[in-house]
């Protein structure tokens, strides 16, 4: 194989890999949604980062919990969705430690699709 051939290859995979670590637009919201639940009343969310998580089906988010007078604490949230459906949260865990599976229920079917969690969605970072 030629130079100009390997560099082409080496471009593709590259290309590839850019596009297997960019996370799912809609995954992303959802996890997003869930991060005001994470944070003290009170406190404010602003997402650093969006990334592939570290398993597949998965979202990392960097985000700093803010409240006034103190300094922005560093945080992050891992979503972890189901094989069943790309939009199933199946697990949440925080910095913090995992969402236990009542709670992960409580969310998923009484918050994450209400008005009250799409107004209190922090932005993409």
């Amino acid at each position: 194989m030629g130079r100009r051939a390997r560099l082409v290859s080496l471009a593709a995979l590259l290309g590839l890999g850019a596009c297997a670590s960019t996370p799912d637009a809609e995954q992303a919201r959802i996890c997003r949604r869930a991060l005001p639940t994470l944070v003290p009343a009170g406190s404010r969310v602003a997402v650093l980062r969006e990334a592939a998580g570290p398993q597949e089906r998965s979202i990392r988010i960097d985000f700093s919990q803010e409240r006034d007078g103190r300094s922005p604490l560093p945080r992050y949230a891992i979503c972890q969705f189901s094989g069943m459906s790309r939009t199933d949260l199946s697990g949440l865990t925080s910095d913090r430690g995992p969402l236990g599976g009542a709670a992960l229920y409580l969310l998923k079917h009484y918050y994450l699709d209400t008005p009250d969690a799409a107004l209190a969605e922090p932005g993409a970072g």
